[in-house]
């Protein structure tokens, strides 16, 4: 990222004056060297700064202005963090997405911003939060034919070399071994070999790690279950829990956190093939649970479902998954608010609360006994699939199956990892959420 934001100098070739009584989103260019941005008389909070930095980034960018200069008003606007939300929010704010093998880079006009005061501590960790952002939205953004499996274990294997993780992958003849026969049952019909990625950052001593599980199904046919055609090229971005939670390692690594922090990744492509897994196969899990495949294209919970039983073997304080897993969340809850379902109360409220400081926000759904009885099976110790009722729902049932042992919360974020149509790009959620829920743990 070649975004630079600092903390006082007089160089800047612009000014920005934040004024006290002006209308909100009211922007007005007063001549070559200065902006004028107004707030109005109204309850000032986070969301309000955010739009505020925005505008500024985008009107800049409208006027060919390379730099802003920001005096910070903090007692006067009274929201706490206010460098770090403006800092964050206009560095995400720069974020292009690149056409592929394109000779030179795109950039925005803006490309420096210096604040008159703040702590350098807050633009430090602001800008270690973009650049897991940044990072978490170019994978989503990549095509499936480079993004794949094997891609996502070397960057992986590339982010331990730079920053001193712990990384292990493991190969699909090593999850045989492991008797991980559901994750395999998604990645044998196609020709990409499955991995199994984790990397362990250690910043805390002998303290039980944070374990965040991304889902990493790298592209989504559905299987033999076939998606319809129309928008499935959108199901490049079925990995984008994969790429939150790598996202999130390498921000935690940069900030050098005291913590300690695993991440799983079960990467996979889900392809219908010869021999693909078909509707009505049984297959066991890692944990000895068999179960009975009814809709191939509810792969997801799958391949989750192994990595959570995997996830053990790191003595884990929680355990949170964070997976593009169905479409109903987005019927539920629309693209605004992250899906979070928990076996543990007080885990789920720590994420809405992250969420909310954050400004990345989640909403709970619930995990009772009446929605599990939907996944039962004749065939089977359960079902894959728990029928059209309160499908985000009985997806969480399903995986709670496998996290009996540990604290363990889901993210359902298929409404908010990327937008579509004429701006479509993944978004980099929930790596906001899941950064603010890490630091409220230090």
């Amino acid at each position: 990222m070649k975004f630079k934001i600092n903390k006082s100098s007089t160089e800047a070739q612009t000014q920005v004056i934040f004024d006290k009584v002006l209308e909100l989103n009211k922007v007005e260019f007063n001549g070559p060297n200065k902006l004028k941005i107004g707030l109005g008389e109204q309850a000032i909070n986070g969301k309000i700064v955010q739009k505020l930095a925005i505008i500024l980034a985008q009107t800049a960018n409208q006027f060919n202005l390379k730099a802003l200069f920001l005096p910070v008003l903090i007692s006067k606007l009274e929201v706490y963090d206010f460098v770090y939300i403006v800092t964050q929010t206009i560095a995400n704010n720069d974020y292009q997405v690149q056409k592929i093998d394109l000779k030179k880079t795109k950039e925005n006009t803006l490309q420096n911003v210096t604040f008159e005061s703040g702590e350098q501590s807050s633009i430090d960790k602001a800008l270690a939060t973009v650049n897991g952002m940044y990072f978490a939205r170019i994978l989503g953004d990549m095509p499936s034919n480079i993004c794949t499996p094997t891609y996502l274990a070397q960057t992986a294997q590339d982010m331990a070399k730079e920053f001193s993780l712990e990384c292990e992958i493991l190969e699909e003849s090593d999850m045989l071994i492991l008797g991980m026969g559901s994750l395999l049952s998604v990645s044998k019909g196609s020709i990409e070999p499955p991995k199994l990625i984790s990397l362990s950052y250690q910043g805390s001593g002998d303290t039980k790690p944070i374990v965040l599980v991304g889902k990493g199904v790298t592209f989504d046919s559905g299987g033999i279950s076939l998606k319809p055609g129309a928008g499935m090229d959108e199901m490049k971005y079925d990995m984008c829990g994969a790429a939150s939670v790598l996202g999130v390692i390498r921000a935690v690594a940069e900030m050098k956190l005291k913590v300690n922090l695993t991440i799983v990744v079960p990467a996979v492509e889900n392809m219908p093939a010869h021999n693909a897994s078909k509707p009505g196969d049984v297959v066991k899990s890692m944990s000895g649970q068999t179960i009975e495949i009814l809709n191939t294209d509810a792969e997801g919970r799958l391949i989750l479902c192994d990595a959570l039983t995997y996830a053990q073997k790191f003595n884990p304080a929680v355990v949170i998954d964070i997976a593009t897993l169905t479409g109903a969340v987005i019927v539920a809850l629309g693209k605004h608010h992250s899906g979070v379902m928990a076996n543990d109360q007080g885990l789920a409220d720590d994420l809405i609360e992250a969420g909310r400081i954050a400004m990345d926000t989640a909403w709970q759904l619930p995990l009772n006994d009446e929605y599990d009885e939907l996944l039962k099976s004749n065939f089977a110790d359960m079902c894959n699939i728990g029928g059209r009722e309160a499908g985000s729902v009985t997806a969480a049932c399903f995986l709670s199956r496998f996290t009996k042992n540990y604290r363990w919360a889901h993210l359902d974020i298929a409404g908010t990892a990327w937008v579509s149509g004429a701006k479509k790009g993944a978004t980099g959620r929930p790596v906001l959420l899941l950064i603010q829920y890490i630091l409220n743990q230090i």
